[in-house]
């Protein structure tokens, strides 16, 4: 289907304050003019074909900056957003590459972490949930949406790698396995990052999913709740011991899975005694945007006069380094809060740190990647799945969903597996993608009550 406003190679001037102006009337989060948006251009056999007419018109704009992209997607958003009105909610995660987090904001939705996208999720009354975010995350509001609301993923094909480590299928018979030596003493932890699988896990458990700004909170509350069990946390191995730590844990007793091989039975890798001592058993994943930092990184920084940092899926020995250790949001306020003339080495997504140093130039804040350091081969990198949502995709799903016609693959329901590099979806039957929404809205909801308490 073509789109319903081609663009118009001559767009009508307009100075760069209106056009970075965002829909409340407020400015949007730095946008500089004659900047082009950093984000690459995707090939364009990679969108799928309701998005394919966008990007064709996308990729024959003779520039990426603001100057040029802003009028082309106003064509497309703003009527969007006029015929949609309140019934619509755009979000999107602090991760976002490029520029799309500012043109979110920009068009009146919410940037925030995880855990914040799944209260807004939670408590909003709009019909249509619309997310540029990873799949895990539109899943999870998804999961938390009323029946009668519409959930929508920009693309369909932005998974998470950390999520594709913590696979069901193998998952479930390490779960089993444990049950049968332990019986109901195993309780599941669940980061965010996993599939409406994992979380349907953990509520049928008796356990909850966290985010790296509440772990401490739930995994506290949960070792109160089930003092006699056994806790796999799922999948990120560092935020799972970075947490324990926090806690006092004695480590010895934070034991790593091994990571499943076909053919051998799950636990088979492990002895009698390393079980019998584990009380958090951690699943053998991680999130390879964190594990590039070092602690040679940090005490380069710290020489240079930089306060460190870091967000706590990064490995323990660069936690206990760092000066501060938190979530998108902490990492955020450090940035927003820090006094001028302050110095900042932060360790997380490239995209991120991007943006929060343009906030903190404006705010005479020196703000650095932690991988940065010169004469080093290793530097910082942004998160490749999520920088699939690119300007075509934001334009196209919104006014296809304003023209009621949106594209069924981007629609998610609790319980959807998409394969990330072909697009192709498997959909639950409804009878069990209720059972899955019921026991992961349950999970989700144990982290909320938990969160709160401890606020």
């Amino acid at each position: 289907m073509e789109p319903s406003r081609p663009y118009n190679a001559a767009p009508m001037a307009r100075d760069f304050a209106s056009l970075t102006t965002s829909h409340d009337g407020s400015r949007a989060l730095l946008l500089e003019p004659r900047r082009p948006i950093c984000q690459g251009d995707l090939p364009l056999d990679t969108y799928d074909e309701a998005m394919r007419p966008y990007a064709e018109s996308y990729l024959h704009l003779p520039d990426r900056t603001p100057e040029t992209v802003l009028p082309w997607l106003d064509q497309f958003i703003e009527p969007a957003l006029r015929t949609l009105g309140p019934q619509v909610l755009l979000l999107a995660h602090f991760y976002m590459g490029g520029e799309i987090v500012k043109l979110v904001e920009r068009y009146g939705g919410s940037v925030a972490d995880s855990y914040a996208l799944a209260l807004l999720a939670r408590d909003h009354e709009a019909d249509h949930i619309v997310e540029s975010a990873v799949h895990f995350m539109a899943e999870t509001a998804a999961i938390l949406a009323r029946d009668e609301q519409s959930v929508w993923i920009t693309n369909p094909r932005a998974g998470c790698t950390m999520e594709m480590m913590a696979d069901p299928a193998d998952v479930q018979p390490t779960i089993d396995a444990l049950q049968h030596r332990f019986g109901d003493d195993v309780v599941v932890l669940t980061y965010m990052n996993t599939s409406g699988a994992l979380k349907a896990l953990a509520g049928r458990t008796g356990g909850a999913v966290c985010t790296s700004s509440n772990a401490h909170h739930v995994m506290a509350g949960l070792l109160e709740s089930h003092p006699d069990a056994r806790m796999v946390f799922l999948p990120d191995e560092h935020l799972g011991r970075n947490t324990a730590h926090r806690l006092g844990m004695d480590l010895s007793r934070v034991v790593k899975l091994p990571a499943p091989r076909p053919g051998v039975p799950a636990l088979a890798d492990m002895s009698d005694s390393q079980l019998e001592q584990a009380k958090v058993l951690l699943w053998n994943g991680h999130c390879g945007v964190h594990t590039i930092f070092t602690v040679d990184m940090v005490n380069h920084w710290r020489a240079e006069g930089y306060e460190v940092h870091v967000h706590p899926e990064s490995p323990l020995d660069v936690v206990n380094a760092a000066d501060g250790s938190g979530s998108t949001h902490y990492l955020w306020n450090v940035v927003t809060a820090a006094k001028p003339g302050s110095k900042l080495a932060i360790a997380t997504e490239g995209h991120f740190i991007a943006n929060a140093a343009r906030v903190g130039k404006s705010r005479d804040v020196d703000v650095v990647h932690l991988a940065d350091v010169p004469d080093e081969a290793m530097a910082g990198c942004g998160c490749a799945t999520m920088s699939r949502n690119d300007p075509p995709h934001l334009a196209g799903t919104l006014d296809l969903l304003a023209r009621g016609c949106p594209p069924e693959a981007h629609r998610v329901l609790p319980g959807d597996r998409v394969d990330h590099a072909t697009g192709q979806r498997v959909r639950l039957p409804d009878a069990d993608r209720q059972r899955l929404k019921s026991d992961a809205a349950t999970a989700l909801h144990r982290m909320i009550t938990m969160t709160e308490s401890a606020s």
